[in-house]
């Protein structure tokens, strides 16, 4: 691969991506910074990135922000799937409609966008995509099943893809995050809580739920938690690499658990989280 740019990174407004946007700009890299409101990215533009609309819960959105770059490159070079939220509580009582909201950003925004820049890709005879996946998609913890499931989603379809296009010179590459501090558990506190019902007495799971919120925002304020340029840094480094890995795992505490969960198996991992949680 002679040449990752341009790049083209989905969810630029804060954290994570707007992190990344500006490391690569700051590299050398071509950029193209999106976020469904590209007011949001007026920094990232003043930085030096190219800066689109893209919303990958709506098709014109993405196939308008494909052709942007393509008509002026030819094909994106890395796409990084960055955009994607938590939608947190139990089984039983989550509303499914906020879960399919969640996936359609989640899971098949990304795989649409995906297959909107593959032809480009595979006409240049290069490629690379680089899926911003979870530790949360390798381990599970109670309130979290649906964002770990749409996560796990990230996980399969990366695994299928990068087998299937590396014959035409495209690279698949997954970033699994652990603890980063963006905002997120603020935002699946606040989630949980405007979830009719699921803090009420009435619920069945009120005392989890009063556990996994404090034991969310605890774990956020520890030397367990990291910002985001630590994932920048990575995610540059798996757009630069000749050969990149087809998995990284951002931060000590995600490997260790991953490895636990791995090693350990269902009984060991079980006791783990019950200690965790209390329960």
């Amino acid at each position: 691969m002679t040449s990752p740019d341009p790049v083209l990174i989905t969810g630029c407004s804060s954290g994570i991506g707007e992190a990344t946007a500006l490391m690569l700009v700051r590299a050398g890299h071509t950029v193209y910074a999106t976020a469904r409101r590209p007011e949001t990215l007026a920094d990232l533009e003043i930085a030096g990135a190219r800066i689109l609309a893209l919303d990958v819960t709506d098709e014109e959105s993405m196939a308008a922000a494909v052709k942007a770059v393509e008509d002026e490159h030819g094909s994106v070079g890395t796409l990084v799937n960055n955009a994607g939220y938590g939608e947190y509580g139990p089984v039983e009582e989550t509303d499914l409609a906020r879960v399919r909201t969640m996936f359609e950003t989640n899971f098949f925004g990304l795989s649409r966008l995906t297959q909107l820049v593959l032809p480009g890709m595979r006409r240049a005879g290069r490629g690379r995509v680089v899926n911003i996946s979870s530790m949360g998609g390798r381990i599970v913890f109670p309130v979290g099943g649906y964002y770990h499931a749409s996560k796990y989603a990230v996980e399969a379809i990366s695994d299928a893809l990068r087998v299937e296009v590396k014959p035409f010179g495209i690279d698949v590459v997954v970033v699994e995050p652990g603890l980063i501090r963006t905002g997120f558990e603020g935002r699946v506190n606040e989630g949980i809580a405007s979830d009719a019902g699921l803090t009420s007495d009435q619920s069945a799971y009120a005392e989890l739920l009063a556990k996994s919120g404090k034991a969310t925002t605890e774990n956020y304020s520890t030397r367990l938690a990291v910002g985001p340029d630590s994932v920048a840094k990575v995610v540059l480094k798996a757009v630069e690499a000749d050969r990149p890995r087809t998995r990284y795992v951002v931060t000590p505490a995600a490997k260790a658990m991953i490895a636990l969960r791995k090693l350990g198996g269902d009984r060991v991992w079980d006791t783990f989280v019950r200690a965790q949680f209390k329960l």
